[in-house]
């Protein structure tokens, strides 16, 4: 048993040497720990263990060993993930649950969260009323309301809250994706206009030749290489429910950068506003006014809207109603102001058009760039390139 308890350890992993298994069989002739499993449980682990690194290992080889105990595999040993735990403090509520409770309205909504914030004196949990957690407050984290306001989550559970109070980051769109089909490619490629500018760089045969028998002699000519002069200007939603759609947004975001040579993006979240951002990491230091962009670039770019437009309605229609942070005046008035100064303009959205009828905003967003919303799909994306070049 002795020999099989040291190969087991062998096996297991641990740096056990044959003088140290030695050394624990003289322990046992001298009869230092007596006939207690105990102790010799405690005199073989000093004997043996050399790190206590190796400490868990060696308890489970011992019980294998000696008390009859399943060798559980090493893989299974990892620690819980403290997110699993937390889940244990949601809230889940049937639908008929659900159905019961009433949504306050914005005005109401911000009212009483000014007079929680100023009566609130402790922690609360699984209540109503108060900021808390697992509640059915339309304040706080890992509960539910149909309209609330979420502080303390760090993501979205059932896409119901009107505002987040909490600072989030974002990742950018990797332009370097390997795109998995060239149909996307293709379809940009029907937003086209060429012309030649720029540095002579390109030989051009036909005036060469013709140049030469008019001359007698070698008289290379010369073109500024043909490009295409279609201007872009692209906005790309990040965050929030449009993390499950990365992927196909990485994709458009390759393969505009290929085909468009004047191509500017920016990023937003949910609904334009006054500022958008190139970097995700910044977007809180280095943003950039929505009004110098629109002056920036001239009424002859293209103008692209890539987001799933799915949103509270207050983030399109109410001053304040912006999920992250408090805005002056309404996205619905931003994205006006877009389709006013740029005549070619369209949005095209990753939500699966068969579904759109289900979110009004899709709808209200649709209304206010005249029908102009696509599905982000090859035939999609064809008739927007279509629609932009007109």
């Amino acid at each position: 048993m002795f020999v099989e308890f040291f190969l087991e350890l062998k096996d297991a992993g641990l740096p056990v040497s044959l003088r140290e298994y030695l050394t624990l069989m003289e322990a046992l002739d001298k009869d230092v720990v007596g006939h207690q499993v105990e102790g010799f449980y405690y005199l073989s682990r000093a004997a043996l263990v050399k790190d206590e690194r190796n400490l868990d290992r060696f308890d489970k080889v011992f019980g294998h060993v000696f008390k009859g105990l399943d060798l559980m595999p090493e893989d299974l040993s990892a620690d819980i993930p403290e997110e699993w735990l937390r889940k244990m403090a949601e809230l889940y509520l049937s639908d008929e649950e659900k159905a019961e409770l009433e949504a306050m309205g914005w005005d109401k909504l911000m009212e009483t969260l000014k007079k929680r914030l100023e009566e609130q004196e402790k922690r609360h949990q699984g209540g109503n009323k108060w900021i808390g957690t697992a509640g059915r407050s339309p304040f706080g984290a890992n509960g539910y309301n149909p309209e609330g306001v979420r502080i303390g989550q760090e993501q979205g559970r059932h896409g119901r809250a009107v505002k987040v109070w909490d600072k989030r980051d974002y990742k950018d769109l990797d332009d370097s994706v390997e795109l998995g089909t060239r149909n996307i490619k293709v379809a940009l490629r029907r937003l086209r206009k060429f012309a030649r500018h720029g540095a002579l760089e390109e030989l051009d045969l036909d005036t060469t030749i013709k140049q030469t028998a008019e001359h007698g002699y070698l008289d290379l000519q010369f073109r500024p290489e043909r490009r295409n002069a279609i201007k872009v200007l692209i906005f790309f939603d990040v965050g929030g429910s449009m993390d499950g759609h990365i992927k196909v947004c990485e994709e458009l975001f390759s393969a505009a950068r290929t085909e468009f040579k004047n191509m500017e993006y920016f990023y937003f979240h949910n609904c334009l506003y006054e500022g958008v951002w190139k970097d995700n990491r910044r977007r809180w230091t280095e943003t950039t006014d929505t009004w110098d962009v629109l002056h920036s670039y001239g009424s002859d770019y293209k103008v692209i809207f890539v987001g799933d437009a799915s949103m509270s309605p207050y983030e399109i229609t109410v001053p304040g109603g912006a999920v992250e942070h408090m805005n002056q005046e309404p996205g619905a008035l931003w994205l006006q102001r877009v389709t006013e100064i740029y005549e070619n303009c369209a949005w095209l959205n990753p939500v699966p058009e068969k579904f759109w009828q289900y979110t009004p905003t899709i709808q209200m967003i649709g209304q206010i760039f005249q029908d102009r919303m696509y599905p982000l799909t090859i035939e999609g994306l064809d008739n927007a390139m279509r629609n932009l070049v007109r």
